[in-house]
């Protein structure tokens, strides 16, 4: 076996400075925020001082925290500048429950609560605000809002368009940088146009949904363009209920994966065609940009692209190396376009899970093919059990559910994950072009759907869901045991 590669794991102090920072600056306030970047400030001049007089030898890991402090130190102001502009925010000087007329620009498609926990079908709507009128005063003002409503003619609202509606102002649910919760009273009093690349998209994931409908059957075509594009508008409740009791509901969820998958396959089929490799990088970027657009250019989605092209360099290059500092640059240019996403679990989830693929995958991989198993299933059995592994605390936190049939599960319908998201993103292109062509693709998903639905619908049957204290408490216990069992796990290895 080839010597095992040494990570470049200096970017990763800084990294989780950063956002552990901004979680302070968004999560305790402007204050608090303000407080620690000073504090921080404080220690970076110690350090400053330390390295002009300090010896040679300690010289570099001084320089190194001092560097790790000062961009620590920015990001909490930054993360306080942000907090206090919407701390500031005219609507949070209204009454709870006040009335306005709003103005909002949807940033996403609407998306669907559960009927279970709301009274009928309910739909929220991530936008910006552009203006509001509150008696006879108008405030042009903006901020991130979260609009909940009623009624079918919020489904066909498209990101970009200009939307008036009359609202109750209600504060937010959690400290995110938003503004204030909007509840809709009644449908949209005016509509705008989208922009005409959005207009384009809708079309597109409609003729997509359309054609997966006459191909497929109805828990299929719910389920593939969740699987593909993340539209999650047509996908049944129990099958929902069947994914989240499985672990599966990363799938029906634009992710790292999806991008990586669907990069491979432009990369592998150019380079079958002995593609330039710089066409074929330029062929895969553009190919990486209408993904986006398509699945819409959501905090999320490109969140998923930073991450699944830093997936694919971890499998194409071979090279954690080169990964993990790619990795830890993505986190920090993340938080600095969008420091909310410090405090979003699906953030959380893809940084871990990308981080299990880049370190733990590949050597998870290599023992298991020196131990007499075949690449392709030893690949799929490490990748689904390093992100198990990662995510497991963070999923313990959020739901307070554990099921330890989910990393069988996952292994289970690893193998299909990628023929569904290729086929399917082909399906997609050509439901625009010739839906007869479109049908003959989709057909070809209908197996591996099958096998996908009937694995998350046994596993969620057998009822082995086990329910545990939610909180930070359960995730570092959970932490701990995930620690242990690696630490021991690779005494083993290294003892045979």
């Amino acid at each position: 076996m080839e010597p095992e590669q040494v990570v470049d794991a200096r970017l990763v102090g800084p990294a989780l400075c950063c956002w552990a920072a901004t979680i302070v600056g968004v999560v305790a306030g402007w204050r608090v925020g303000t407080v620690l970047a000073a504090v921080l400030l404080g220690v970076a001049v110690l350090l400053w001082v330390r390295v002009r007089r300090g010896a040679r030898c300690g010289r570099q890991g001084l320089s190194a925290a001092l560097a790790t402090v000062l961009i620590g130190a920015g990001f909490a102001a930054a993360a306080a500048w942000h907090d206090s502009r919407t701390a500031a925010h005219p609507l949070r000087d209204l009454d709870r429950g006040a009335h306005v007329w709003a103005t909002v620009i949807p940033v996403d498609d609407p998306k669907a609560l559960s009927a279970k926990a709301v009274r009928g079908k309910q739909w929220l709507v991530r936008a910006r605000l552009a203006e509001y009128r509150y008696g006879a005063d108008t405030v042009r003002v903006g901020g991130r809002v979260l609009v909940l409503a009623h009624g079918d003619a919020w489904t066909r609202l498209l990101p970009g368009q200009r939307v008036t509606f009359r609202a109750t102002v209600y504060p937010p649910w959690r400290s995110d940088l938003t503004v204030a919760v909007l509840r809709a009273q009644g449908p949209p009093a005016g509509i705008g146009p989208p922009p005409g690349w959005q207009r384009i998209a809708g079309a597109v994931r409609g003729d997509f949904a359309e054609s997966a409908a006459r191909a497929l059957s109805p828990d299929a075509a719910g389920l593939l363009p969740g699987l593909v594009i993340g539209d999650t508008s047509r996908l049944p409740d129990h099958v929902r209920t069947n994914f989240r009791e499985t672990h599966l509901t990363h799938l029906t969820a634009v992710s790292g994966a999806n991008v990586t998958i669907l990069l491979g396959a432009v990369l592998l089929s150019l380079r079958a065609l002995t593609v330039d490799p710089r066409v074929a990088a330029v062929v895969a970027g553009a190919a990486l940009v209408m993904f986006v657009i398509l699945a819409r250019p959501t905090p999320s989605v490109l969140r998923a692209a930073v991450m699944g092209a830093v997936a694919l360099l971890a499998l194409c290059t071979g090279r954690r190396k080169q990964a993990l500092p790619a990795l830890c640059t993505a986190v920090i240019a993340l938080l600095a376009w969008s420091p909310e996403l410090a405090v979003d679990a699906g953030f959380t989830l893809s940084v871990l899970a990308t981080a299990g693929l880049v370190l733990l995958a590949p050597g998870w991989s290599e023992w298991l093919q020196a131990h007499r198993c075949w690449r392709a299933p030893a690949d799929a059995l490490a990748v689904s059990a390093a992100a198990f592994v990662v995510t497991t605390p963070v999923i313990i936190a959020l739901t307070g559910h554990l099921n330890p049939l989910a990393i069988v599960v996952n292994v289970l319908v690893a193998p299909v994950v990628a023929p569904i998201t290729v086929l399917g993103a082909l399906g997609a292109v050509f439901a625009s072009l010739w839906a007869p062509l479109a049908h003959l693709v989709l057909y070809g998903t209908a197996p591996p759907l099958w096998w996908l639905l009937t694995a998350s619908e046994h596993a969620a049957a057998l009822g082995t869901s086990i329910t545990v204290p939610a909180g930070t408490g359960s995730s570092l216990v959970a932490a701990g045991l995930c620690v242990l069992i690696y630490i021991v796990g690779r005494r083993i290895a290294r003892a045979r």
